[in-house]
């Protein structure tokens, strides 16, 4: 759920303005909102140091770096400054000798056709009446050209001529000259040489610095704390002798600043939020709710303050539509299995340890789902074996896709009415209720449109009842009939009412995605089992099996954030639900920064 939050302002005198932040900073409760934008030299000082030091951090951080000294005992560090800024020289002369040495190599591929020879060397013959020029020249050309020149075709290609062309004068002929390069091909090999000899010495050297930094990550962290004190003290208001501080408090914790308060002899003044405040969003869910935090703060979204906590409803049909998206109990398990084994290689954090348990739920989901579909790395070699599904209907398509408008109306149909329970005891809640009733009006059109199922009599009455409920109880409710006659003379609602057909009819996706996952498993399968006999068959179908079943559990993950994510986030949040994700996050001033 969303945590209420209280509006406070904290007076102090200016004398005590610093030693007021420091307290509250050790409470370590109150979210700041500054009275004026923080800034001073101290402060631009403090960000270019954490720019600094993040820059570093994320170099040490690339797995090239990384892997060489996982086992290798962090190192405390004094000038981090010094550190910090030769980490990041190290790394920008490593990109640069990289992009030269690509530069290289294209060179060289360009130039081996043409032999070795030294620019400079043919360059000063110019000064002896001895030219030599490279040319590309037509092959049906090459007996037009003036006499007294010698041609040498070093090769051909494309029709094309490459000639090195001698004369004793400078001759321009009208074909495309071909630049000397700045080095000869043996210098090229032996500068690209000596670049490789000298990133590897570069490489190693960052992996020396990859052993501090976590002490880089201890000096960001106290950076970071630094800055947020200096801008709620710079952001302070001020009024004569007196200065506040403003900001927001989750309830449950609003003793400890009064409390606090009356020890310091500070003026506290409580309010609730005003509409027009930014207040941030604080989620305090059970332990099996905010197991989904992990995606949401991959996703980047968060609730509104005055907005609906969805989380329960996102874990919940999240994990449904992993099932059915990967739809296999064998992808599943290698899900289960990678899971378990970077959990193994990553012990660490609670957050970590969260993130991790969501990944075990989420294969669970896809190993239940294939064994109810009897699905495991495929359904043909099963059904061959006469093994049947614990439930065959779900490999029906027509069941399976009236399934999927189910869901999706009682998914949709679940954001309107939490709306309205919001909305109570309003008038307003009960438009919310007439797109309830298109939304399950929507889901008999797709059942007739679609599957060729028959339109239920009493449909008509549920689209005529959502129609009027929407159009005299939406809000603003201002001016009702004139909206009525413009709802009925125009389109608008026309394609809002389409809308809600598209976004029903939109979770069917959930079966066409597991049914092509099926299909390409089937097609694996298949293939290698056509190869025949023997030891070359045999290693041959392995590497097609492999191949195959690889493909599926790479993409399984992505069609979870295509389509798995997007029916969350989007249809039942931002369409339905009315969620903006605009939220702020509740990020209290304090003295340690995670």
């Amino acid at each position: 759920m969303i945590v209420a939050m209280k509006k406070i302002a904290v007076l102090a005198q200016e004398k005590d303005s610093k030693s007021a932040v420091e307290v509250l900073r050790k409470l370590g409760v109150v979210h700041v909102e500054n009275i004026q934008a923080p800034h001073g030299e101290a402060l631009k000082s403090l960000r270019e140091d954490i720019a600094l030091v993040d820059a570093a951090i994320s170099i040490l951080s690339e797995e090239k770096f990384v892997k060489t000294t996982a086992d290798t005992k962090q190192e405390a560090i004094k000038d981090w400054r010094f550190i910090a800024a030769h980490v990041i020289d190290l790394n920008k002369h490593l990109k640069q000798l990289e992009e030269y040495s690509w530069q290289l190599k294209i060179q060289i591929g360009d130039w081996q056709r043409w032999g070795d020879f030294e620019p400079e060397a043919i360059t000063s013959l110019y000064g002896k009446n001895i030219f030599i020029r490279l040319y590309q020249i037509p092959l049906k050309e090459l007996k037009t050209l003036p006499a007294g020149l010698i041609i040498k075709n070093i090769f051909t290609s494309a029709g094309l001529a490459h000639c090195v062309v001698i004369s004793r004068k400078n001759i321009e002929i009208p074909f495309k000259e071909v630049a000397l390069p700045k080095l000869g091909l043996e210098k090229m090999r032996s500068r690209l040489f000596e670049d490789a000899r000298m990133m590897g010495i570069i490489k190693d050297d960052i992996c020396k610095h990859a052993s501090m930094r976590q002490s880089l990550e201890a000096v960001q962290n106290s950076l970071i704390g630094e800055l947020e004190f200096g801008e709620a003290l710079a952001g302070m208001g001020k009024d004569g002798l007196i200065t506040y501080l403003t900001g927001f408090v989750p309830v449950d914790v609003l003793e400890l600043v009064k409390t606090q308060a009356q020890k310091e002899r500070w003026g506290l003044k409580i309010t609730d939020p005003l509409p027009e405040d930014n207040v941030p969003t604080l989620l305090k869910n059970p332990r099996w709710i905010a197991l989904i935090m992990p995606v949401m703060n991959f996703l980047g979204v968060l609730p509104g303050y005055k907005e609906i906590d969805v989380s329960p409803l996102f874990l919940i049909f999240f994990g449904m539509f992993f099932g059915i998206l990967i739809g296999d109990a064998g992808y599943g398990l290698v899900y289960l299995t990678l899971t378990f084994l970077l959990q193994r290689k990553h012990r660490g954090s609670a957050k970590g340890k969260v993130a991790f348990n969501l990944l075990y739920v989420l294969s669970s989901c896809a190993i239940v789902w294939g064994i109810l579909t009897g699905t495991f790395f495929g359904q043909g070699w099963l059904a061959a074996r006469g093994v049947r599904p614990l439930v065959p209907a779900l490999n029906d398509r027509n069941i399976m896709q009236t399934i999927c408008f189910f869901i999706g109306a009682l998914h949709l149909s679940i954001a309107h009415a939490w709306r309205a329970l919001l909305k109570f005891p309003s008038l307003a809640f009960l438009a919310d209720l007439g797109w309830i009733a298109v939304l399950w009006v929507a889901y008999f059109l797709a059942g007739s449109l679609i599957l060729g199922r028959p339109f239920p009599s009493s449909g008509l009455a549920f689209a005529v009842a959502g129609i009027v409920l929407i159009l005299f109880f939406s809000e603003p409710r201002k001016n009702v009939f004139k909206r009525l006659a413009a709802g009925f003379n125009s389109v608008t609602f026309g394609l809002s009412f389409m809308s809600a057909f598209t976004d029903v009819v939109s979770y069917v996706r959930l079966f066409a995605v597991g049914l092509a996952a099926v299909a390409i498993a089937d097609t694996t399968n298949f293939m290698a089992s056509t190869l025949g006999t023997g030891p070359v068959a045999f290693f041959a179908g392995i590497l097609v099996v492999l191949a195959g079943h690889t493909l599926n559990v790479v993409l399984g993950p992505i069609a979870i954030l295509v389509h798995g994510v997007r029916l969350n986030v989007l249809e039942f949040g931002l369409n339905h639900g009315g969620i903006t994700w605009s939220g702020a996050v509740y990020k209290p001033l304090t003295k340690e920064v995670s």
